[in-house]
């Protein structure tokens, strides 16, 4: 019983002081690339979703090989669009107007970098 009055009075607390939950968004991002098999490719789509999603903030990626865009679903407080952009450059990809980081792009297989 006094867990249940301990939450509740929490509860109450975090109403009066007027906190939120924290707020999710959802940014898709343009990432071009030359690679028609990337969706599974282990250094292109699954560097985006199984690398990107390690990053601070990020919740969720998806990779989109038609369009060519990255969404990625995260904690407005923990990152940012510009951030977000910022660690799929360090992949290896462009990343709207941020161009790739050549290092994570030399990192790419072969058959993924523009001929």
């Amino acid at each position: 019983m006094k867990i249940i009055l301990l939450i509740a009075c929490l509860f109450a607390v975090q109403l009066a002081t007027g906190q939120k939950a924290p707020a999710k968004q959802t940014i898709t991002v343009k990432t071009p690339n030359t690679c028609d098999h990337c969706k599974v490719c282990e250094t292109c789509g699954g560097k985006l979703e199984g690398q990107l999603g390690l990053a601070k903030g990020v919740q969720s990626v998806t990779y989109n090989e038609a369009d060519q865009t990255t969404t990625v679903v995260y904690w407005t407080k923990k990152t940012t669009p510009e951030k977000i952009r910022k660690e799929i450059s360090l992949l290896g990809f462009d990343a709207d107007e941020v161009k790739a980081d050549p290092n994570g792009y030399k990192e790419r297989d072969n058959c993924c970098k523009e001929k």
